[in-house]
């Protein structure tokens, strides 16, 4: 499980990601929404041990150990950090990132074998930026997933390929929900879908609010405030 409570970075001017709170167990998909893509690419840095927090805690599977969540953890599609350059080809893009899979004694996997057993070989030779969204998420997380030691997949910003939810939501759910290899799947996004009714966070929910003022109590009376012998008697 993923636990994160008042995770905060701190910027040159403003905070790259306001303190911030959420959960992740694996079987589960949480959307976290935010206005701004920095503190979403923020985040998803940070939830993939990829970015080291100023302050807040940061657990997997209880342990705050940022290599293990790193090696546990895959960043999917993070703009300006891993997401595929447009003038790629799918093939290239598959044989780059397959080779960056640890494989001892095995060597790196094939490009080509792996496009057909994984249903790809239709886009392999378009590029990059030629995929529609729906198949975008499809070929990034299944690549995710090359890697046996992946249990949790940070999704940064699906939504800011196409505005319709379906293009990208069936397909993480499917990854967290399907039960033969129950991942924790967290995905970074604008704004919830309409329909969502799943596990959500927001950043910035750990922000400590200022405290309301407390109530301001009458005057206590003074010496002079009192009556006094004098002052009784002339009455």
């Amino acid at each position: 499980m993923l636990s994160v409570r008042q995770l905060h970075v701190k910027g040159r001017r403003d905070d790259l990601l306001p303190p911030t709170s959420l959960q992740a167990r694996r079987g589960e998909l949480v959307l976290v929404s935010g206005t701004r893509q920095d503190q979403r690419t923020a985040l998803a840095l940070t939830l993939s041990g990829r970015m080291k927090p100023s302050t807040g805690e940061l657990l997997w599977d209880g342990l705050a150990k940022t290599k293990r969540l790193r090696s546990a953890s895959s960043l999917v599609d993070s703009p300006g950090v891993n997401e595929p350059e447009q003038h790629l080809s799918v093939r290239d893009l598959v044989t780059e990132d397959l080779a960056l899979i640890p494989r001892r004694y095995r060597g790196a996997l094939l490009s080509t074998p792996w496009l057909k057993v994984n249903r790809f070989e239709d886009i392999a030779g378009l590029w990059a930026e030629q995929l529609a969204p729906a198949r975008r998420i499809e070929l990034l997380t299944a690549l995710s997933l090359a890697d046996p030691h992946t249990d949790l997949l940070v999704v940064d910003s699906p939504d800011r390929h196409s505005a319709d939810p379906a293009a990208w939501l069936p397909r993480l759910q499917e990854l967290a929900y399907d039960g033969g290899r129950p991942l924790a799947v967290v995905a970074t996004v604008a704004a919830l879908p309409d329909n969502w009714t799943g596990p959500a966070a927001e950043i910035g929910n750990a922000v400590p609010r200022p405290s309301a003022p407390a109530d301001v109590a009458p005057p206590e009376a003074t010496v002079a405030d009192s009556p006094t012998p004098e002052t009784e008697d002339a009455k």
